[in-house]
């Protein structure tokens, strides 16, 4: 089956190397955050809503898209405006948002999710993981995690340290990952489980992996079209009990992708996310337009049944996304990687988004043994931001437009604190 991408398909196939050029053309810039986040008239491959204002800003996918069926692509995007920089002066800052912005905008607490332990699940090997995490933490005061401590862990798909090959695209992609659950749950344990490619059976393998570990919380940043394949999969990879399982929704606005739209994992859609002088301090919109293209995916899956929990009644099987927090890279994200890169760049995609609200999950507490997590949400829809400006494509409806309630782009909405995400 094919996805419903109305330009620039994410196909299943083969990972190929990004160059080392594409990806240091990203980053920082000595100056303040506002500025990084500033609107721009530039013609661009990324464009982004805010609830103020649209900015349009220059970017460029870690991972090739893929040709081959079975395949899958990385969620992540870095800006191409903004000079990267591997190190800082004492008065510098990161550009993009950090640990504190992001705990401001979606209320958590700080303290939370002590010795839980949350999985990152991505294709090839990042050498420098460790040290450009600490690097990352160290930057914004945040405990130690390493495995010296105990906090940081990794593995190859079959538990051992047999990693597969580098690979700089999808080592940017960890980087994006293992920050993000940094910033929403600085006590938690990080578990790396590296796929020795980007097929679906070696992500799938690193998922069960990461679940035989002992991970209660699950984050997986790729996805790619639906096909024959995907109801075999959610069986064998995605069906456990009691484990969060969060998918990135996709970046190329309206279209459905796998394991996304997998009826055992919350779908985790994109925003815009802009301070403001509103009393929760923060907006969010789509992120997307409605000419489509670039944004958080959405829509109705072609194939995989509808979720008992989920009652919107424009799709007959599920609907995606479930939730979401920010991916806009136009208000994107202050990540650190080294690998065939030059440190402090400001990333975006889903793949931001997804890493996020798995620690989200983890700041809540251990889901129930039997439970599908992905419910959680839908038993407190009032615990979260409802996101209702916006658009990622021009379907006409809910699933591709913003509104009050449910809708395909944000789900039900932003984490506000972790009320939404228990029982």
């Amino acid at each position: 089956m094919h996805s419903h991408r109305r330009r620039n398909p994410i196909r299943r196939g083969a990972p190929a190397l990004l160059s080392a050029a594409a990806l240091i053309t990203g980053g920082l810039a000595v100056a303040s955050q506002s500025a990084a986040f500033a609107t721009t008239t530039t013609t661009t491959s990324a464009t982004a809503s805010t609830a103020a204002s649209t900015a349009t800003v220059p970017t460029h996918r870690l991972c090739s898209e893929p040709s081959k069926p079975g395949y899958m692509a990385c969620e992540a995007v870095v800006r191409t405006d903004l000079k990267a920089q591997k190190s800082l002066t004492r008065h510098d800052t990161p550009k993009g948002f950090g640990p504190a912005d992001l705990q401001a905008a979606y209320n958590l607490p700080k303290d939370g999710g002590k010795g839980a332990t949350v999985a990152i699940v991505d294709a090839n090997d990042d050498p420098n993981a460790e040290k450009d995490l600490a690097a990352y933490r160290s930057q914004y005061g945040l405990p130690e995690c390493s495995t010296s401590n105990g906090c940081f862990k990794k593995l190859d798909q079959d538990g051992g340290s047999n990693y597969p090959a580098p690979d700089a695209g999808w080592a940017g992609e960890i980087s994006l990952d293992v920050d993000m659950v940094s910033a929403a749950c600085p006590q938690c344990h990080i578990m790396l489980v590296e796929a020795k490619s980007a097929n679906m059976d070696d992500l799938g393998a690193a998922v069960n992996q990461a679940v035989k570990q002992g991970a209660k919380y699950v984050s997986n940043s790729y996805g790619g079209g639906e096909d024959a394949s995907s109801a075999s999969a959610d069986e064998k990879y995605f069906k456990h009990p009691g484990v969060a399982i969060t998918v990135s929704s996709g970046d190329s606005g309206y279209g459905v992708e796998y394991p996304a739209s997998s009826q055992y994992v919350t779908a985790v859609g994109g925003t815009s996310l802009k301070k403001d002088s509103s009393t929760r301090g923060w907006s969010e919109s789509v992120w997307g337009t409605s000419a489509g293209g670039d944004g958080a995916g959405s829509g109705c899956s072609q194939s995989e049944a509808k979720p008992s929990w989920q009652k919107d009644t424009g799709c007959g099987k599920r609907a995606v996304a479930d939730v979401a927090a920010v991916a806009d890279p136009a208000t994107g994200l202050a990540v650190y990687d080294t690998y065939q890169a030059s440190g402090w760049n400001v990333y975006g995609g889903t793949s931001a988004s997804s890493p996020f609200i798995a620690g989200v999950y983890a700041l809540a507490g251990a889901p129930g043994s039997g439970d599908t997590p992905a419910a959680y949400p839908y038993a407190h829809p009032d615990k979260l931001n409802d996101v209702t400006s916006g658009s990622n494509g021009s379907c006409g409806n809910y699933l591709c437009q913003a509104g009050k309630g449910y809708d395909g782009p944000t789900g039900l909405g932003t984490p506000n604190g972790v009320s939404a995400f228990t029982k």
